[in-house]
């Protein structure tokens, strides 16, 4: 990928983590909307659509260009630069950093910080599944708090 192209991604409208099906879905409304016989006829637009879709279109090729993608290299990026996804964000938890949320509205927000500015969310966190891995963060966060961890009952 050069730095004039586009993310493939972000040229078919997709996250990366969205499977085959919806790949060739977007790729499909994209093309029925911007070929040249389209409601939107862009050539230009299209063939960038088509060199997305041929990046992402087997399993092999996805990988390699998810590889490719992770790991900046070339001009201008060293490969010692950091790498500011949520994988590296759980790599710089475990090595004592204090850890980020890797999903939801508060990606990439720190739990000190997070504690500060909406603790309702982290006691909610902390009882939830997907805060697991943070709730020893949260506890020393929020020390003392009674409502951390704790499940609450439904009285029904």
């Amino acid at each position: 990928m050069t730095n004039a192209e586009r993310d493939a991604y972000a040229v078919l409208r997709v996250h990366p983590s969205a499977d085959r099906l919806a790949l060739r879905a977007a790729y499909r409304a994209l093309a029925k909307r911007f070929h040249p016989d389209g409601s939107e006829p862009d050539s230009p637009r299209m063939a960038e659509i088509n060199r997305a879709y041929d990046a992402l279109r087997t399993p092999d090729r996805r990988a390699a260009y998810d590889q490719a993608r992770l790991v900046p290299v070339g001009p201008g990026h060293p490969t010692d630069a950091p790498y500011e996804g949520p994988l590296a964000r759980r790599a710089e938890a475990e090595h004592g950093a204090e850890q980020r949320l890797d999903f939801g509205r508060y990606d990439g927000w720190t739990i000190g910080a997070l504690a500060r500015h909406d603790p309702n969310y982290l006691r909610w966190l902390s009882r939830h599944s997907s805060g697991l891995r943070f709730q020893k963060s949260i506890q020393e966060a929020l020390p003392g708090d009674p409502h951390v961890g704790r499940r609450v009952r439904v009285m029904r």
